[in-house]
């Protein structure tokens, strides 16, 4: 083994590459953050993001457009409806990577409407799986319809304020 090594250390020493250099990229490699670490691996070619995100939107659609079959079991129609959202959302990701997508929706104009959206989807999941309640599963999906339309709404310039402005005007109580 130590002759393997030797020979190793002379092949790097011609090619120009010194033992501290190893190092330091070793080092520079283990600390990179998670999400690098992430997008380094995932590495897809264009048309494999284009089929990642082909196929998990259409099984998120086909979930969600499933879900209707079992609209009077508020349950199940909460369980099939989030995990159609989730896979839809996740598509995304395929075509921005995912580092892109937590950052997009981390960013300071959309923060609240992804906390809604992501605490609507827990809250209805909880409904479903362990409240059992029918109404307030229901009242749930409602809540996660609503902030799925707020949250997309939020990558459209100015849409959330003419969508705001327009039931501020519906909504007027003034006479």
């Amino acid at each position: 083994m130590d002759k393997m090594n030797q020979a190793f250390e002379k092949m790097k020493m011609l090619v120009g590459m010194e033992v501290e250099d190893e190092q330091r990229a070793a080092e520079e490699e283990s600390s990179l953050s998670f999400m690098d670490d992430l997008n380094r691996n995932c590495a897809l070619s264009t048309k494999q993001r284009f089929y990642g995100f082909a196929i998990c939107l259409s099984a998120g659609l086909a979930c969600t457009l499933l879900s209707m079959l079992v609209f009077f079991n508020p349950v199940k129609f909460g369980i099939t409806f989030t995990l159609g959202n989730l896979m839809a959302l996740g598509s995304t990701a395929f075509l921005i990577g995912p580092q892109r997508q937590v950052t997009m929706m981390l960013d300071p104009a959309r923060i609240y409407a992804t906390a809604l959206y992501l605490a609507s989807i827990i809250i209805a999941l909880f409904c479903a799986l362990y409240v059992r309640n029918k109404l307030l599963t229901l009242l749930a999906i409602i809540l996660e319809f609503s902030g799925l339309i707020w949250y997309s709404l939020s990558y459209i310039p100015f849409a959330r304020t003419m969508v705001s402005k327009v039931f501020m005007t519906c909504f007027d109580t003034e006479f």
